[in-house]
């Protein structure tokens, strides 16, 4: 049998593009012993990722990537074969793996076996019920607690964890959600049906002033997706003892843009700023799901998915992400 894979052809510069990623059909391995083969089902899409594409990149949560060899990313798979006790052959798990049809899951990899997915869809475990639900639920819930009187701002509002997040803060009871999107069309849309008070087109010019009209009273809680120079412009906007769970900084891949110069409001506001991973947090990953999934069948959170066809749209999907192509949860479709 053949696996069609997506591998890393060459370090991205900056944001990735397609020409950064090559599909390749390589023999299929058998799995040794304490090893899984994994059907991949879908593939998430995470802007995380693009971190440890870079030369030298490693660190204590994943190692860099090596060229040439199949990109790491989020999957939801069955598994097929298994010489590993801990995985029973036909379960549903989601892992870290990578991008192609088939896996081989080692013992020491993060596998979460998906023993009650109920009649929700199979690819949410990827998006507000996987890392993506769970990102904007810890990053709340743990982090940015919004009081009723709060303005809780969010940055890539349009993105996945931007959806959720915007969701979860109105939930959890704050007073107004304002986020931050790149075109107009995206905060139209966050508005009109993800239920956002304002959303600023941060693309249109004269942001600080945007935001001083939308949050007169300033930012008590900013859930950050972005950093760099947005998040210079919010700090000039925070409450005193504001929190900014500090989920994600997408600038950091362009290199053309800097660090905020003004980290100092933070000493002077008594704020926070916290960052945080979901896996460190495994073991409530059970409260994380049992909760959004209430929040879901409620009708109280939506989720929004953007879904490509084939393994090999995968390198695709990843570039769109980052042109902001995408609005909600970005996933690619394996297999039935």
């Amino acid at each position: 049998m053949k696996n069609t894979q997506v591998v890393l052809a060459r370090r991205p510069n900056g944001y990735p593009v397609p020409e950064d990623f090559r599909v390749e059909d390589v023999e299929l391995i058998e799995p040794q012993e304490g090893q899984a083969l994994v059907k991949n089902l879908y593939i998430s899409l995470d802007a995380g990722f693009r971190n440890w594409m870079d030369e030298g990149a490693g660190d204590a949560v994943l190692p860099a990537m090596p060229l040439d060899q199949p990109v790491m990313g989020l999957v939801v798979g069955r598994v097929h074969q298994s010489n590993n006790p801990a995985l029973a052959e036909g379960q549903l798990v989601m892992a870290r793996l990578a991008w192609q049809a088939w896996s081989i899951a080692n013992a020491d990899d993060f596998v979460v076996p998906l023993d009650d997915i109920g009649n929700l869809p199979l690819s949410y475990h990827l998006g507000v019920l996987g890392d993506t639900g769970m990102s904007g639920y810890f990053g709340l819930k743990d982090i940015g607690q919004p009081k009723p009187t709060d303005t809780v701002l969010v940055s890539a509002a349009g993105g996945a964890v931007g959806i959720v997040a915007g969701q979860v803060a109105r939930i959890l009871g704050a007073k107004t959600v304002v986020g931050f999107a790149g075109s107009d069309e995206k905060c139209r849309r966050l508005e009109s049906e993800v239920g956002y008070d304002k959303v600023i087109n941060y693309r249109a010019g004269n942001v600080s002033e945007q935001l001083g009209q939308a949050c007169p009273n300033g930012v008590d809680v900013y859930f950050d997706n972005v950093g760099g120079a947005l998040l210079e412009v919010v700090l000039d906007h925070i409450t005193h003892g504001a929190r900014i769970p500090f989920c994600g900084a997408v600038s950091d891949y362009n290199q053309n843009s800097p660090g905020p110069s003004n980290l100092f409001n933070i000493v002077t506001n008594s704020a926070s700023l916290t960052g945080f991973m979901t896996h460190e947090r495994v073991d409530r990953y059970g409260e994380a799901r049992d909760q959004l999934t209430a929040w879901l069948q409620s009708g109280e959170l939506k989720a929004y998915e953007q879904v490509y066809e084939g393994v090999e749209k995968t390198g695709l999907a990843f570039c769109d992400l980052f042109a902001g192509n995408n609005f909600g949860k970005t996933v690619v479709r394996v297999s039935s």
